[in-house]
């Protein structure tokens, strides 16, 4: 049987030079269905894309690890380019699943806690996909980006704020200003928790929640700068300390 094995394979790497479309299946092991190798060839696409990056894999390699031809990858996806949207994709719709579920508590302090929570646990659970999703992407890829995601939820947030700032009185045209803010501040600090994993995703999410809330449940109506940034060398900036104009520190 041992003898067999070379042979076997060299007749696999034949077929796959050939464009023929074929598997290696191991004695005694069912032969998958058209769905499971799909789904297989998804996994295995996903593990490399997250550790070498698009450039980098190739459908060689996917096609190796997943004991088939070339041609059956072509089959299922019609190339890489292929393979890796069908990833983005799932990725994408996992994660903003997960933030859109995180928004639905009517409590404000606890829509960002779940927020903070629902991306960290992403990471957490699905970090290839997530280091997928942050890496550059190829150049024809003009959707899927994390980036597209993000301004995703900067819309969801800024429409929840826009009802708060309502109640308060505040200017609701500035809640996409806020919203940005908020969701570039979840989404710096995840991208950092990635690598790191400490402390703990909910000491994370807490220390999160403490800075943002802790700030707009103090929100000024009409905020204003304490100073202003220093003019250009010799020309003394207004509304800074000595400056022209400059009444002043506010307190």
């Amino acid at each position: 049987m041992a003898s067999g094995e070379p042979r076997r394979t060299e007749e696999w790497r034949a077929a796959g030079d050939a464009g023929e479309a074929t598997e290696q299946v191991p004695v005694g092991r069912q032969r998958m269905t058209g769905t499971q190798r799909r789904q297989q060839l998804i996994e295995i696409g996903r593990a490399l894309f997250a550790e070498r990056g698009y450039d980098a894999t190739s459908i060689e390699e996917i096609a190796q690890r997943a004991l088939v031809s070339k041609p059956v990858v072509y089959e299922h996806f019609g190339g890489k380019e292929g393979l890796y949207a069908v990833v983005v994709d799932r990725e994408m719709s996992m994660l903003l699943d997960m933030i859109t579920s995180s928004l639905t508590n009517n409590r404000s302090r606890v829509r960002l806690e779940q927020v903070a929570l629902a991306l960290l646990t992403y990471i957490e659970q699905r970090t290839d996909g997530f280091r997928i999703l942050v890496r550059d992407q190829p150049v024809s890829s003009t959707d899927g980006r994390y980036s597209s995601l993000l301004n995703e939820a900067v819309n969801q947030v800024a429409h929840l704020l826009g009802g708060d700032f309502e109640r308060r009185g505040f200017d609701i045209s500035l809640a996409g200003l806020y919203a940005q803010a908020l969701v570039g501040m979840v989404a710096t600090t995840a991208t950092w928790w990635l690598d790191v994993r400490s402390p703990s995703k909910e000491v994370v999410a807490a220390h999160l929640v403490n800075l943002c809330w802790n700030g707009l449940s103090h929100l000024e109506a009409d905020p204003q700068l304490s100073s202003e940034w220093p003019a250009l060398p010799g020309q003394p900036p207004a509304n800074f300390p000595g400056g022209q104009g400059s009444s002043g520190n506010r307190r």
